[in-house]
C-alpha cells in the first residue's frame, strides 16, 4: 500500500481499500451521532457545547490519522455541526478526508432536495460517499431500488460528480441485505456485525465477492454497550478492553474495512490506539480469548438455539433477537446491555421491530415450528420478566 496516496496518513492508524471505491480509508471510521443535543429540535440550531465538543473530537481524530468521516441526516444537528466545524472553525481541507453522509428520500424529487440540503448543511460540493439509509425491511428496500426511485437518483448524481459511490445501511434480517446486494446497484454496505451478533457474516462474504466495501456500524453500542461492559467480560479479554478486542474481531475478516466509532472524547481515542496492531487471520493470544469467549456458551442448556426460523412470526415478538439478548444475560453476565435493548423495541416501526412476549402475542407464535426439547415459551416469559422495564420507571 502506497503510504503517500493515503489521506491523513498516520503510522499509529492502520487503512485498508474500501472495496470497489478504491478509497483506501482509516479501519477506524469517526462516527457522528453521539454529540451533545444531536438528536434535539430543531436540527438547524446547533449550541456552543455541541459545536466545542464536535471540534475537540474532529481534532483527535485527524491527529490519529483517521480520515473518514460519517454522518446523515437522521442523525439531526450532526450535518451542521460537522459543516461549522470542518469548514468554518478548524478550516481542514476538504481533500484530506472522506465524507460519507445518509438519507431515505423515497422518490427521485426528495433526493435531489435532501442532497441540496445536505450539502449545505456539510458545506461542501460533493460527498465521497452517501448510503441510501435503512433498508431495514422488504418494503423499505423496494422503495429505495424501485425504477426511477430515490437510488437511481443517487447513481445520477454520480454520473455529475456530486456523489462519488454509492452504498446502503441497513438494521435488516439477512435475507434483505442479501436481496439488496444482488441488486448489484452498490458500491458499499453499512451492517450490523460482531462478536455477539454474527448473523449478518454471510452478508459480509457475498459483498466481498462483487468487491464492495463493508462498513460495520456501532460496534461498541449495539455490540454490546462494550463501554459499560460486565466483569465477567473484561476479565476475560484481559488485558485488552472489550472495546479493543471485539475491534480486532471484526478486522480479522480481510472482508471488513471499517468500523465506526462513535467517539466524543479524549479517552476514547486513546482506547482505540490499543486496538493496533490488527492480524488476519487473528493472533494466538485473541484466538484463546475467542475460545474462553465461545466456551461461556455451555453455561446455558440453550445458549445456541438462536430461532431464526421465527423470523416473521404472526406474533410479532422478535425471537431470536430476544434469545440473543438471554444468551448473553446467562452467559456472559451482560443484564444491563439486555435491559436497555430490550427497551427501545419498537411497536410496527422498522429499526428495531418487536412485540414483548406478553400473554397477548404468545398465544400467536406458530408452535409448529418450535423444535423438540425446546421450551420457548418459557425462554421468553423468563427473558421478559429478567429484561422488562416499564418505560417511566427507567
Amino acid at each position: 500500500m502506497d503510504k503517500s496516496q493515503i489521506l491523513n496518513y498516520n503510522k499509529g492508524m492502520e487503512y485498508r481499500k474500501f472495496g470497489k471505491t478504491n478509497k483506501i480509508i482509516s479501519v477506524i471510521t469517526l462516527g457522528g451521532m453521539r454529540f451533545k443535543h444531536t438528536w434535539d429540535d430543531p436540527r438547524d440550531e446547533i449550541p456552543d457545547d455541541t459545536i466545542a465538543q464536535c471540534k475537540k473530537t474532529v481534532m483527535y481524530a485527524m491527529e490519529s490519522g483517521i480520515n473518514h468521516i460519517e454522518t446523515a441526516w437522521g442523525y439531526k444537528k450532526s450535518e451542521k455541526a460537522y459543516g461549522i466545524v470542518l469548514n468554518d472553525i478548524l478550516k481542514i481541507p476538504r481533500q484530506s478526508y472522506y465524507l460519507m453522509t445518509k438519507g431515505d428520500p423515497k422518490t427521485a424529487d426528495e433526493t435531489y432536495i435532501l442532497v441540496e440540503k445536505q450539502l449545505k448543511a456539510l458545506k461542501t460540493d460533493y460527498f465521497d460517499f452517501y448510503g441510501w439509509h435503512g433498508i431495514n425491511n422488504l418494503e423499505r428496500c423496494n422503495i429505495a431500488i424501485k425504477k426511477n426511485g430515490p437510488v437511481e437518483a443517487l447513481l445520477k448524481l454520480k454520473e455529475q460528480g456530486v456523489i462519488k459511490h454509492v452504498g446502503f445501511s441497513a438494521h435488516a434480517p439477512l435475507e434483505i441485505l442479501i436481496k439488496a446486494i444482488e441488486t448489484d446497484l452498490f458500491e458499499f454496505i453499512n451492517l450490523h456485525y460482531y462478536y455477539f451478533f454474527q448473523r449478518n457474516y454471510g452478508a459480509i462474504a457475498l459483498a466481498e465477492s462483487k468487491n464492495m466495501g463493508v462498513f460495520i456500524i456501532s460496534p461498541n453500542d449495539k455490540g454490546g454497550q462494550l463501554f459499560n461492559a460486565p466483569k465477567k467480560l473484561t476479565n476475560i479479554v484481559a488485558p485488552s478492553t472489550p472495546i479493543q478486542w471485539n475491534a480486532r474481531f471484526c478486522l480479522s475478516s480481510p472482508a471488513i474495512h471499517t468500523l465506526s466509532f462513535g467517539m466524543n472524547e479524549k479517552l476514547h481515542f486513546d482506547e482505540m490506539k490499543g486496538i493496533f496492531p490488527t492480524q488476519i487471520p487473528f493472533n494466538e493470544n485473541d484466538k484463546k480469548i475467542k475460545y474462553e469467549l465461545d466456551k461461556q456458551n455451555l453455561i446455558d442448556l440453550y445458549a445456541d438455539y438462536e430461532g431464526y426460523e421465527f423470523q416473521n412470526d404472526p406474533s410479532g415478538i422478535n425471537i431470536p433477537e430476544i434469545l440473543r439478548m438471554r444468551k448473553m444475560w446467562k452467559c456472559y453476565d451482560m443484564l444491563d446491555f439486555g435491559i436497555y435493548r430490550y427497551g427501545i423495541f419498537e411497536d410496527n416501526e422498522h429499526w428495531f421491530p418487536g412485540k414483548h412476549p406478553i400473554e397477548e402475542y404468545l398465544q400467536k407464535i406458530d408452535k409448529s415450528k418450535i423444535p423438540p426439547n425446546i421450551p420457548l415459551i418459557d425462554l421468553l416469559k423468563e427473558t421478559h420478566k429478567a429484561l422488562y422495564r416499564p418505560k417511566n420507571n427507567k
